[in-house]
Parts: structure tokens; C-alpha cells; sequence
């Protein structure tokens, strides 16, 4: 079989990331095209793609003036920035691979929806949890009856304190009315990979969060509103000089250090502290967004549950616990337990172990994703990615219903 065909719209860190994926496997998938208005992001792409002069586009409106050039579109713009290019990619026939979050509010969800439905092309969105080993194996579990009928579960999404400071207070989705509210940006995840474990429809939802700690009236007294100006950045936990510096001195020159700066130098990472967004004190930025959240479930069949999302954590990563009639499974991203009331050893499922493919980004969940896409679109298959858009759609209503609820409840 010939190997498929993508275009980059989109070539940042995330579109970077998916068309490496082409380079570990170039028998099944071929990047031809990239768009791109930032000059190193899109010439590394058309450097290591091998990408013919013709196919290098500034934007993805200049990509759609030429008759199609691909099979597929792997669409990873700016939340706010996607319903245009995937409405008119659709229009065209492209298969599409769609960023997550669809979109930043449920009008333009819907328009996505309806328009890759109505040119039934091949659509997947960036779940990329649903693909990866643990998560299945978790499900696989789950459905096997070994704990009986599922009554209630609970699961905590950690964002860590340092990926909070980087992403949701000093970065692109620091502020709603520039991006999306945090439980959108961060945690549409979590509610698609619920619905996807429990395989039931969610029927009522509540929710309360706020902005506790990230505020100007938490700055400390004689604190500088940028960090290479601040007495205190040697020894802030929250410093951005302390954070970034540490990152280029160990060489770890890709994310987040490679969203700052291109310049991996001593020079570099200091003018963009000096001169950029991600030098400011995190009391001292324009964010909105919540640093913590909790939301309560009830689902089909009687089921109930609980998230809570937070900053305040060390660790980045995710836990669930589901407590059935006959036992609770829990998992932590990698290990699995599963205790059968009554009997005396627990059952322990080590997926890190298991599976060499969890050395790749989200637990092995981002090429397990591409795997799938690719699949799909060779085969025109949209049942290989185990998702149609509208089972899709469910997490990010969900995600709007619950920051309803939040800001209500906050009134």
C-alpha cells in the first residue's frame, strides 16, 4: 500500500510533533505540505520533510487556492483558529486530524461537526488518550465485569504547579477571551477519556473552581513584575529565570523551553524572558483562567463521579479510581490495580512494562493516535479510529456545561 499523503497547517510544537511521526514511519504516511506564518517553524518542517518549494505556504488559505495536494490535513493552529481551515479542508475532501479542542465554544463545535459529517470525510480530533496502552487496558478491565457493575468513580487531573505557570499563566491559554476557559484547553481530554472508559452518556453535571492563587494581590512585597528583574528569582518556586534556565543547561532544548525561544543560548532564553510573555512574574499577568476545579457526574445506568483538576500538585499526571459492585480498579498512568472484594491479593497491571510504545508522548498515546489516523485514512475507514465526530463532540459539551455551572455556582 502506498503511503499516505499530509499537509502541516500549523507547525508548531504539537504540528511538529505528529509529523515526526512520518519520519519513524515512512512506508505508511508522507508529509508533502506545510503552512506556516513563522519562518524557522516552517522551514524545519520543509527541511526535514523534504518538502518541494511549490507546497510551502504562509497560510492555509493560499494551501486551498491549489487543487488538492494531499490526502489528509493535520490541522494544529491556535484553539480559536481552527474552525475556518477545518470547515474549508472538509469542503475539499481532505481527511482531517483536528488538534484538541475542537473549537472555543459549542456554535462553532457544531459547525465542525456538521461539516465533516456532510462531506464524510475521515475526521479524528487529538484524544490522544483514547490510543494509548494504558487507557485501553484500563477500559479492556473495566468492561470485563471483573468489579461488577460500576457505581461510582473518581479522577484527578495534577496540571503541575510548573505547567500551570508555563501554560495557563503566563502562556496562550493564560486568559478565556483570548483562548478557551482552562477546563476546555487542559481537561477536554479528561472528559472524552471518561466517556470513553465508562461508555455511558453523561446526563448532569456540576461543577465549582476559581483563580485562588495566581493573582496580584498574592505578589510578595518588593516583588519585580518580570523575573530577570526580581530579587526574589533565585529562589521563587514559580521563577521563570530559574524554571528556563534550568531547562537549556540540561540540554533540553524541545517543550516548553522551544516555545519561548529558537535560540537555545544563554542570550537567547534571556531575551525572551527579558522581552516575551514567559518572563512575567506569575502575579503579575493578564491571566483569567482557574488553577483549580471539581466537577460532579451523573451518568446513564445511575453512575456517579467526581474530577477535580488542579495546579497545586509536583507531579504532572492523571489517577482514577472505579469502585463496582465486586471490587475498584485504580491506575495512575502506568500501573494498574485491581482488588476483588473478598479475595486476599490484588490483581497489578504494570502497562509501562508492557508496552515499549509508552516511550512516545501522552503514554504512547500520540503515535498510537497517528497509528489509528493513518489506518483510517488508507482504509477510508472512520470506524478504525474508534470515534465518529459527534461521540467526539460529547467531552467538549461537557467541558461548556460545566464552566456554565462554575460560573453560576461562583455568582
Amino acid at each position: 500500500m502506498k503511503p499516505i499523503t499530509v499537509a502541516i497547517i500549523g507547525a508548531g510544537s504539537r504540528g511538529h510533533g505528529y509529523a515526526n511521526y512520518a519520519l519513524r514511519h515512512p512506508d505508511t504516511i508522507k508529509v508533502v505540505a506545510v503552512a506556516d506564518p513563522d519562518d524557522f517553524r516552517r522551514d524545519r518542517i520543509v527541511r526535514e520533510h523534504n518538502i518541494a518549494p511549490e507546497n510551502i505556504f504562509n497560510t492555509y488559505q493560499e494551501m486551498l487556492e491549489r487543487p488538492k495536494l494531499a490526502d489528509a490535513v493535520i490541522i494544529s493552529t491556535q484553539d480559536q483558529l481552527h474552525v475556518e481551515p477545518t470547515v474549508a479542508f472538509a469542503a475539499k475532501k481532505y481527511h482531517i486530524l483536528l488538534e484538541k479542542p475542537m473549537a472555543t465554544n459549542e456554535e462553532d463545535c457544531r459547525k465542525i461537526c456538521d461539516a465533516v459529517n456532510a462531506a464524510g470525510i475521515i475526521f479524528g480530533v487529538c484524544f490522544v488518550l483514547r490510543y494509548s496502552p494504558y487507557y485501553r487496558k484500563l477500559r479492556e478491565l473495566l468492561h470485563s465485569g471483573v468489579i461488577g457493575e460500576l457505581v461510582t468513580f473518581r479522577h484527578i487531573e495534577k496540571v503541575g504547579y510548573w505547567h500551570q505557570a508555563h501554560s495557563f499563566v503566563r502562556g496562550s491559554w493564560r486568559n478565556s477571551s483570548e483562548s478557551c476557559p482552562m477546563l476546555l484547553a487542559k481537561s477536554c481530554h479528561d472528559l472524552d477519556i471518561l466517556n470513553y472508559l465508562i461508555g455511558k452518556k453523561c446526563i448532569n453535571i456540576t461543577s465549582f473552581g476559581s483563580l485562588k492563587f495566581f493573582r496580584k494581590e498574592n505578589q510578595p512585597a518588593g516583588a519585580a513584575d518580570r523575573c530577570m528583574q526580581c530579587k526574589f528569582a533565585d529562589e521563587c518556586i514559580y521563577s521563570a529565570k530559574k524554571f528556563y534556565f534550568a531547562k537549556l543547561h540540561a540540554g533540553m532544548h524541545y517543550w516548553p523551553l522551544d516555545v519561548i525561544t529558537e535560540e537555545f543560548t544563554e542570550a537567547g532564553v534571556a531575551r525572551a524572558l527579558n522581552e516575551g510573555p514567559y518572563g512575567r512574574c506569575v502575579f503579575a499577568c493578564d491571566n483569567d483562567v482557574v488553577d483549580n476545579q471539581v466537577l460532579n457526574f451523573v451518568y446513564e445506568g445511575g453512575i456517579t463521579g467526581n474530577m477535580t483538576m488542579t495546579a497545586f500538585s509536583d507531579e504532572v499526571g492523571r489517577e482514577t479510581e472505579f469502585r463496582g459492585t465486586h471490587g475498584t480498579i485504580s491506575g495512575n498512568g502506568g500501573k494498574i490495580t485491581v482488588v476483588r472484594f473478598g479475595e486476599a491479593e490484588a490483581r497489578t497491571y504494570d502497562v509501562n512494562a508492557a508496552s515499549q510504545s509508552l516511550a512516545g508522548g501522552h503514554g504512547g498515546g500520540d503515535a498510537g493516535l497517528m497509528d489509528d489516523f493513518v489506518k483510517a485514512v488508507a482504509n477510508e475507514d472512520q470506524t478504525l479510529l474508534g470515534a465518529t465526530p459527534d461521540e467526539m463532540l460529547a467531552g467538549h459539551f461537557m467541558a461548556f456545561e460545566a464552566e456554565k455551572k462554575r460560573n453560576e455556582a461562583g455568582r
